[in-house]
């Protein structure tokens, strides 16, 4: 198993593998491989921390960072971070992949100074990587009661402290406009969709959409 950064020409398997992994499972088809293409020339995008997963000489894993922002009560913009999408082949779940390239990808996200990441998963699953619910740390997610509590909105200090050093008590976490590129440009996204092999959309249980 090895662990780089990602190059250009890697770009359109990442992309395949995107679209396999995440396939059906938050909605119909998918669109993260749409959002990785068009991320990668977004000022957000954080080259340094743009990995794949390679083994036996074929890619099995991809994941990326961004840039993000917490608000302050008084409108105050401090900068954060998130990661996402992280991809591992359909084949290969739950083997341990994806914690191990989480794993390192935090590590090299800590030396490069990243404080403080917010993220929407599983605690199931990503409580192994150090993460919690990102209420328990006084950071709000955009679009709910800030007095509720939200399973799925994860966050960690990367740097313990952080928070604190850098003025935050409260605040609240909205994803960068980037992530929502395919439900703004649905014609770009459906013409590039249709560059890859057809594949069934299918309506399932516990589908976001």
């Amino acid at each position: 198993m090895n662990i780089r950064l990602e190059q250009p020409n890697d770009w359109r398997e990442v992309e395949n593998l995107t679209r396999e992994a995440f396939w059906n499972i938050y909605r119909p088809g998918c669109t993260e491989h749409y959002v990785l293409n068009q991320y990668r020339k977004n000022p957000d995008f954080i080259p340094e921390l743009d990995f794949v997963m390679e083994e036996g000489g074929r890619i099995i894993g991809h994941i990326m960072f961004s840039k993000a922002e917490l608000v302050l009560d008084d409108g105050t913009r401090k900068p954060s971070w998130t990661f996402g999408p992280i991809s591992i082949h359909p084949d290969l779940k739950r083997n341990g992949y994806g914690l191990k390239l989480l794993q390192y990808a935090l590590e090299r996200a800590r030396e490069l100074s990243v404080g403080f990441l917010c993220m929407e998963g599983n605690i199931d699953f990503y409580r192994h990587a150090g993460f919690g619910l990102a209420s328990q740390l006084g950071i709000h997610y955009h679009d709910m009661p800030r007095d509720e509590e939200v399973p799925f909105f994860l966050a960690q200090e990367l740097i313990p402290g952080w928070l604190k050093a850098n003025g935050i008590k409260e605040a609240t976490y909205a994803p960068p406009k980037g992530y929502f590129v395919a439900d703004e440009n649905p014609e770009a996204f459906e013409a590039y969709e249709s560059t890859f092999p057809k594949k069934e959309k299918l309506h399932l249980p516990g589908q976001l959409c």
